[in-house]
């Protein structure tokens, strides 16, 4: 059925985003397109959302904040873009309060917050992914990195904002990942445990599922570019670009991967006392012998979100209502159109290791006027002037869609020649992939 105002459903109702990135621009974005919303607020947001929404200066780490301002405003529902929030409990406390929540449990949240944990689970529930091993000091860790063959795959245990993984192609090379995580804390509290996986050849994506606590909902798949450069060089980043469709998810991919990875983590998880209800991000190796799981987020990726919030042609906010309620089987499926779409991250120099900010960003509008392209803010502040100026390390996203991928991404190009950045940079193969196949 279709939820629609007078359905049973609040008639108009106040959203509010918790975030200050372009995910949650793009979630921002799509959500103000809804007949069921009246408002759109964020918390704490950022200049882009403030031009569709109201802004307010809550951390999204605050979570007696966040459930005292969404009792104040009268909010029907929250949408969780950040793991942290999650991983810190905010769904929990705001049920407490009985307030809809769109992101899971910090029981649930657990798939993301512990890589061991979600290791751990796969084994437990028969669900596809990289051979691995836990380890919490180096000399053991070093003595198994010695009992395998190159490259090796080190991560993190905990929240690293994407960053906690090094792909290393040499034993001296993955003995100094460990030293960096374990020792010189790169990744700070993160990085008190590591686990170390078999590296799995294939092509990856990311795939996206909504689910309620019981059911679950294929909701499109993308492929970021992880690496800084050009090529796939560099350091691993929070993602620089990506696109959707992605083409290496056929449909029957797709079925395989609902039916052995993410319907079995619903009900694992429901069975351990653990309901998920929020956006499951499975990102995958999609490998000769089939998709195996690389690791679980459990919020929509970045950038992967705003390429499938331009795509999305169904109302957004009903589907993450119902998710939030435990009604997903009666609501209408998500329709996404035919047209690929493209997002290019325009970043800060400097990132992802020490990025410069403060550095002056013009054309933005200019940009955005271009056919077919749309700019998320995902690191930015305005003056008191209106000068905008770089925030972070990922600082926009250029959004484009078009007939055909290759006309996206080059309208998407064509936005970010509009912006005058100098103290910015992007990659200039996004789709690479794709392109060349």
């Amino acid at each position: 059925m279709t939820l629609a105002p007078g359905a049973g459903q609040p008639s108009r109702m106040k959203l509010l985003v918790v975030g200050s990135g372009g995910r949650e621009h793009a979630l921002a974005w799509k959500l103000k397109q809804s007949p069921l919303v009246r408002e759109v607020l964020a918390a704490p947001g950022n200049p882009g959302i403030a031009e569709i929404g109201r802004c307010v200066a809550v951390k999204a780490e605050d979570v007696d904040g966040l459930v005292a301002l969404a009792k104040a405003e009268g909010v029907g529902l929250v949408v969780v873009g950040p793991e942290a929030a999650l991983a810190a409990g905010l769904a929990d406390a705001l049920a407490a309060a009985g307030i809809a929540c769109f992101g899971p449990s910090k029981a649930a949240a657990e798939l993301e917050a512990s890589k061991a944990f979600t290791k751990d689970f796969c084994q437990r529930h028969g669900i596809p992914t990289a051979a691995y091993r836990v380890f919490d000091d180096a000399v053991t860790a070093k003595a198994y990195l010695g009992e395998r063959e190159a490259p090796f795959v080190v991560k993190a245990d905990g929240l690293a904002a994407g960053k906690g993984v090094i792909i290393a192609q040499t034993r001296r090379e993955a003995d100094a990942a460990v030293d960096e995580i374990l020792f010189l804390k790169k990744f700070g509290s993160a990085g008190q445990r590591i686990v170390i996986e078999e590296f799995l050849p294939g092509e990856e994506a990311s795939f996206f599922a909504l689910c309620d606590g019981e059911t679950a909902v294929a909701f499109g798949a993308a492929q970021d570019h992880k690496r800084a450069y050009d090529g796939d060089k560099g350091p691993n980043t929070g993602g620089m670009g990506a696109y959707s469709p992605a083409p290496i998810v056929t449909p029957a991919i797709e079925r395989q991967v609902m039916e052995e990875i993410i319907l079995p983590t619903v009900r694992g998880l429901a069975a351990e006392g653990r309901p998920f209800r929020g956006v499951l991000f499975a990102g995958l190796m999609i490998s000769p012998n089939g998709p195996k799981l690389i690791e679980f987020n459990v919020r929509f990726g970045d950038p992967e979100c705003q390429t499938l919030m331009r795509r999305l042609t169904s109302d957004l906010a009903p589907l993450l209502l119902a998710c939030a309620e435990g009604r997903l089987s009666a609501a209408d499926a998500p329709t996404f159109g035919p047209g690929p779409c493209a997002t290019i991250v325009m970043a800060a120099q400097g990132y992802p290791d020490t990025p410069l900010t403060g550095s002056v960003i013009r054309g933005v509008k200019e940009a955005a006027a271009a056919p077919g392209v749309a700019v998320f803010h995902a690191g930015t502040r305005a003056d008191d002037d209106g000068a905008l100026r770089a925030a972070g390390g990922r600082v926009l996203n250029v959004t484009a869609t078009g007939p055909t991928l290759a006309e996206a991404v080059d309208r998407a190009y064509a936005g970010v020649d509009r912006i005058d950045w100098p103290g910015g940079f992007c990659r200039r193969d996004i789709g690479w992939r794709a392109l060349s196949a």
